[in-house]
């Protein structure tokens, strides 16, 4: 430490516990260098330890890369050095020394499911139809900017005529949508089309041209992938708004784009009032006595949280050794065979309210039973975690761009999370000894 400066006292105590873990530090030493022939040469940037430290700060603080990067002069290094399989691990490292200092036995386990946000707008087929055009319009501008050209021969400009339709569908009335809509779609898709089609076509008259030097060629390269990129995500915004709108198709649900930005992007639809339909991914989350989240996942689509109950006795079972005392959940992870199943591995308390249906007067007297109530009001406790999570790690709404930075997104607020009850509860055991003496 230097001279004159002093770490926050919770920020001291997780230094000082990732100091003490060797195996987390290995783990991403390992990871950044990946590929490389010749690790040990080249410019010196961050350490491992002071990445991890760096990648945990940014989630505690709840900073974006920006913010960090004038902070530490090095974000640069810092978004691209993990994968999210190895901070998985050092979670599951981060959990087992949680567990090997005695902090944390397992005895109780509740789970949930959220949903958290990728970043991106409110999705209409009018709005992706706008999307398309305005984006493969501005990258063919920068492959003739590339070119040193002024314009590509062959290719209109259609962003204005696009936005007056896009604009004009979204001011109609239901009335008006019901009677003038197909009209207006129409047309705005004939102009995706057109943009789309022109695109390809730019692309292939100009396949053999060449920049002025070597970066310039590089940069014509990386554009020309966006651009096709872009334009097979147009092809499939124009084949569904054409189903939906002009044909009447009910598009299935894992057929449809919400985003041409972040194509990854799930519906999901939880039965919540206030937030009926929800756009990004579905969060399974399992939490300890202790605040610890010893389990996360990102999950695809849209599945029913029954299905999580017996995996999560299972990893439960490889991170501490046994199945916990008390597993709790809402109504939604309930099944007769996940009942079944938590009573043969061996839990003694089920706190799985039961969805729909007449309960029998056994279950009926076991849901009022003592026992049962205090199991629920433990589970309603992840409730709070999911809010820290929210509010505290920045974990609502992801603003990392792809399905990898996704998961390296929430992977990184359970870490800090995680670090953040370790480092509490260490630091909580010296005033309870005193209590105690």
């Amino acid at each position: 430490m230097r001279q004159g400066l002093r770490l926050e006292p919770l920020l001291q105590a997780i230094s000082d516990f990732l100091d003490d873990q060797k195996d987390m530090i290995e783990q991403v030493r390992r990871d950044l260098t990946r590929g490389l022939k010749k690790a040990e040469t080249g410019r010196s940037g961050l350490t491992p330890q002071q990445i991890l430290r760096s990648l945990v700060l940014m989630r505690i603080k709840n900073w974006d890369y920006r913010e960090l990067r004038e902070r530490i002069a090095d974000g640069c290094t810092l978004r691209q050095f993990t994968t999210p399989e190895t901070l998985k691990v050092i979670n599951d490292l981060v959990v087992q020394a949680a567990v090997e200092l005695g902090l944390e036995d397992g005895q109780k386990l509740r789970v949930d499911t959220t949903v958290v946000q990728t970043d991106i707008h409110h999705p209409t087929d009018n709005t992706l139809l706008w999307d398309v055009v305005r984006v493969v319009t501005r990258l063919i501008g920068r492959l003739a900017a590339a070119l040193g050209r002024r314009r590509i021969k062959g290719f209109r400009d259609r962003t204005r005529s696009a936005r007056r339709r896009m604009q004009e569908i979204q001011r109609m009335t239901s009335r008006q949508r019901q009677e003038q809509q197909t009209a207006t779609y129409r047309e705005l898709i004939s102009i995706a089309e057109e943009v789309v089609e022109s695109a390809r076509t730019a692309l292939r008259q100009t396949r053999k041209a060449r920049g002025k030097d070597m970066i310039a060629d590089l940069a014509i390269a990386e554009t020309r992938k966006e651009i096709e990129y872009f334009c097979g995500l147009g092809g499939r915004v124009i084949d569904q708004s054409r189903r939906r709108v002009l044909n009447g198709e009910q598009v299935p649900t894992a057929e449809k784009l919400y985003s041409i930005f972040e194509p990854h992007t799930d519906l999901i639809k939880r039965g919540k009032v206030q937030t009926p339909i929800e756009f990004g991914h579905k969060i399974f989350l399992a939490e300890s006595v202790r605040g610890l989240i010893t389990q996360y996942e990102v999950l695809d689509g849209n599945p029913v949280d029954e299905q999580h109950v017996v995996i999560s006795l299972e990893r439960h079972k490889q991170t501490f050794g046994s199945v916990p005392e008390l597993y709790g959940s809402d109504r939604g992870f309930f099944s007769e065979r996940n009942v079944t199943s938590c009573k043969q591995q061996g839990v003694k308390v089920v706190c799985i309210p039961q969805r729909g249906g007449t309960k029998a007067p056994e279950r009926e007297a076991y849901e009022k039973s003592r026992e049962f109530k205090d199991g629920q009001r433990f589970r309603a406790g992840i409730e709070g975690r999911i809010s820290v999570l929210f509010r505290g790690r920045g974990m609502k709404r992801c603003l990392a761009e792809g399905r990898e930075r996704f998961e390296l997104w929430v992977a990184a607020a359970v870490l800090a999370n995680n670090l953040m009850k370790i480092a509490a509860l260490l630091a909580d055991r010296p005033s309870r000894r005193r209590k105690a003496a």
